[in-house]
């Protein structure tokens, strides 16, 4: 590399550090203070704070960190050397009530200087901002020496990165760089110092806390876990403003970080307030809260704060990686994915401040995502690339409903849903009612909470193509939701519970496949499921019955069932009984008893296994129930608001014992994970909307009016059988509707009496979820129906038999598991 190129020179000062490539590279605190950006979609960073200093910045897309964290470290050269995370206390504010702009007021614990921040970003350009002001003794700030240490993570890794000083157009300042984006680091003023080092060995840390005084002035440290580290002589300039630019390549980070430091940060600073201003929350929201609208405020920029600006619509679940500080490379994604059910709750919230251009960004966003088959990824990079790969229904379900809303607001635009919903739809037809994971992400089953989201969206989709002119279709798609409703109850619920003595009958978190059913696992005893996350010792295997979450409150906020079922009112008796924790701040629950994704019992951070810590989100789910059932929700409200962080931060978890000092854990405040968790803000925005209306947002009328309703109230009533080769059955009622699924067109030949008689039955074809047939039980059918398929396209027959016997009765539980015959 030339010593000059452009207008920049490199400064060679003490040549290249030691101790290379560095420490094994770390992530940072997972609990924000905030996640801020400018309004602007031009201005493509992000940043996030919490112990009164900066950490990750995203750039140039909100799933790629390009840095660890920058602090500020002070020392006299002599007596004290003080570090901003653990050798001040701060206040922490926003500059204004409308706009992510951050002002952090910090004094040293000895009280003799005073250190004020303010981070925004430029409001145009992909450049962090920090205004620093330091008030104090003139004595102690006489002497006092002022050093930025920032850790590159370029391209979402901390190995790997390169440094060195330079001089650009007359100032100091730092280049990095790595795989193509470049970074710049420098100060209005210029640096007086700077110095390149290897995290642990030769960055600026480790020579201040050893020397109090910089006597390393290394240029250049490359290919390693890197810090870098400038120096501002406080004796000389007490106000200065501090820019971190990123650019695709050296020049571009460059100029962009002189251009915004050529504009006073005043007028920066009032340009980003202006912009967010515009933005506007929902202030008829406010009178239904707790504390005068600043949580909703807060939350509605949250939402916004997390829409990708390179892909509009893209919204990631948080800005955060869980358990950063024990995290190296090898977990690249964090929690700055998205997820389809995070980003529709989202989306969903928005509509509920009345933001319908932004929740059609994101369905047209998920429209270009979709998969061929109609089907998401579990997880994927802003630019569509898949993270993750299983199979969650709810994840195709919630996109079929946020279509089904924008459509009845008439916010659709000129955007055309009817493909969108054909293809999500059919994907649902292939797989339900199974699905590999729930919205816990590690079981395969009947989860209530899935299919509270697969029926609801199926009655959407039928809606939606009925008024589009595909009846046939439709009702179809109607038929198949009646189905998986008919025999919710009996798939999900135990008869044989254990939780609670008094209570033989409630929801399960889930039953698992039987053999022969799709994702069945033929390692785990039959009606056994598996746990991940379990500590040393610790057992894995559980009973379905013995395992209970809150998932099936789903089926109320839809409209599936009312709140006032009793098998809905002894289910939340279980889950009150297990999974609720009465906190200093108000009511919140675990996901579901023996659960190992949380904070250790120790305290400690978790890796690979934990403890399952109580779900602000959850207590915004309860409270939707309440509110459906005509409770208080007030008190719910309030927890949640409670539960925020100072910065007005929704926790993923809270630590849910007593206090941890040495641990940094207090009962009820935010655990490790992640922080904030944007789905928590989203449900704290629809339920304000939820209290405001006097009616659950989330609610679907034509779901409600179909399904929560007296069964005698009923204009049908489902009794068929649906059978795919995928997961066939063996038994169905008397006088009932055996109906054959399959993706391609064929016959079905078939026999009520052992082949006594022959019939054939040509399938019906509906587009994209295939074909299907339909043969009638009489009403005093005894026996069997036995049949065989061919498809007529390939010439090809099944090549065996399958019997359905015929119950006169209740069919056991035992055949209920549906277990195939052929």
């Amino acid at each position: 590399m030339s010593v000059f190129s452009g207008t920049y020179q490199w400064l060679d000062d003490d040549g290249a550090a030691f101790g290379a490539p560095g420490l094994e590279p770390r992530w940072t605190s997972s609990k924000k203070d905030t996640v801020a950006t400018a309004y602007a979609a031009s201005s493509r960073i992000w940043f996030t704070a919490s112990h009164g200093t900066l950490n990750e910045v995203y750039y140039p897309t909100i799933d790629r960190p390009q840095i660890r964290d920058m602090e500020l470290l002070f020392t006299d050269g002599e007596t004290f050397f003080h570090e901003e995370k653990r050798d001040f206390e701060y206040d922490f504010h926003y500059i204004d009530t409308s706009a992510m702009a951050v002002r952090v007021v910090a004094n040293d614990l000895g009280g003799r200087y005073t250190v004020t921040k303010e981070f925004i970003t430029d409001p145009h350009h992909p450049v962090v901002l920090m205004n620093v002001k330091i008030e104090g003794e003139e004595e102690v700030l006489s002497k006092l020496k002022c050093y930025a240490l920032l850790a590159p993570h370029l391209d979402g890794g901390g190995e790997g990165n390169n440094a060195r000083s330079l001089d650009m157009a007359g100032r100091r300042c730092v280049l990095a760089w790595k795989n193509g984006i470049s970074l710049a680091f420098g100060a209005d003023c210029g640096f007086t110092r700077s110095s390149c080092g290897y995290v642990g060995s030769s960055d600026g840390f480790q020579d201040l806390s050893t020397h109090m005084r910089m006597t390393w002035n290394f240029g250049q440290a490359l290919n390693g876990n890197i810090a870098v580290m400038g120096e501002i002589d406080v004796a000389r300039t007490r106000e200065f403003t501090i820019a971190i630019a990123l650019g695709d390549g050296h020049h571009s980070a460059l100029s962009g970080m002189m251009q915004t430091l050529s504009t006073p940060y005043e007028l920066h600073r009032k340009r980003f307030i202006e912009q967010w201003r515009r933005a506007g929350s929902p202030e008829r929201l406010a009178s239904v809260s707790g504390d005068d609208g600043r949580l909703m405020r807060i939350s509605h920029n949250v939402i916004l704060t997390h829409e990708d600006k390179t892909y509009p619509g893209a919204f990631i679940a948080s800005a955060s990686i869980p358990w950063g500080a024990a995290k190296s490379d090898d977990d690249l994604g964090g929690y700055h994915l998205v997820w389809t059910r995070d980003m529709c709750h989202s989306a969903t919230a928005l509509l509920a401040c009345e933001r319908v251009d932004t929740a059609r960004r994101a369905l047209v966003y998920l429209a270009c995502t979709q998969h061929p088959d109609g089907g998401f990824s579990q997880n994927f990079w802003i630019d569509g690339t898949p993270y993750w790969s299983g199979i969650q229904l709810d994840e195709v379900a919630f996109p079929i409903m946020l279509a089904w809303r924008l459509w009845k607001v008439d916010g659709l635009g000129s955007f055309d849903i009817v493909p969108f919903v054909k293809n999500a739809a059919s994907f649902l037809v292939r797989y339900a009612p199974v699905t590999q994971q729930e919205r816990w992400e590690e079981n395969a089953g009947y989860s209530p909470s899935t299919l509270a989201a697969v029926i609801a969206a199926l009655i959407c989709a039928a809606d939606v193509l009925r008024r589009h002119g595909d009846e046939v279709l439709g009702t179809f798609l109607e038929e198949y939701a009646d189905w998986i409703e008919a025999h919710l109850d009996e798939w999900t619920t135990t008869f044989r519970g254990v939780l609670l003595p008094e209570i033989a009958r409630h929801y399960m978190r889930i039953r698992p496949p039987a053999e022969g059913e799709p994702f069945h696992n033929p390692g785990i005893a039959p009606g056994m499921i598996h746990i991940n996350n379990r500590g040393p010792g610790e057992k894995f295997d559980f009973e379905a019955r013995e395992v209970i979450d809150g998932g099936f409150l789903e089926l109320v906020r839809y409209g599936i069932r009312r709140a006032d079922d009793p098998l809905i009112i002894n289910s939340l008796k279980v889950v009150d009984h297990v999974l609720k924790i009465d906190t200093p701040y108000g009511p919140c629950w675990r996901r579901y008893n023996h659960d190992g994704y949380g904070q250790r019992k120790d305290g400690g951070p978790f890796i690979h296994f934990g403890q399952g810590r109580a779900w602000p989100i959850l207590t915004g789910e309860r409270a939707h129930y309440e509110l459906a059932a005509g409770g208080d929700v007030r008190p719910y409200i309030k927890a949640m608001e409670r539960f925020s962080s100072f910065g007005g931060m929704l926790p993923e978890q809270v630590w849910d014992y007593a206090d941890m000092p040495s641990e940094g854990m207090y009962f009820g405040r935010s655990a490790g994970s992640a922080q904030p968790l944007v789905w928590a803000h989203a449900e704290y925005i629809k339920l304000l909307r939820s209290v405001a209306d006097g009616r659950v947002f989330d609610r679907i009328d034509i779901v409600e009016q179909r399904y929560a309703v007296p069964k005698e109230s009923r204009t049908f009533e489902s009794r068929m059988e649906i059978f795919q080769l995928g997961r066939p059955i063996s038994a169905m009622m008397q006088g009932g509707t055996l109906r054959i699924v399959d993706h391609e067109d064929f016959h079905v030949v078939w026999s009520p009496d052992n082949w006594a008689t022959t019939n054939t039955t040509v399938s019906q074809n509906v587009g994209k979820p295939g074909s299907f047939a339909d043969i009638e039980s009489a009403k005093d059918h005894t026996g069997n129906i036995t049949f065989t398929l061919y498809w007529p396209k390939d010439n090809r027959w099944l090549g065996k038999n399958f019997q359905v016997e015929i119950h006169t009765d209740a069919i056991p539980q035992e055949v209920a598991a549906m277990k195939p015959r052929s």
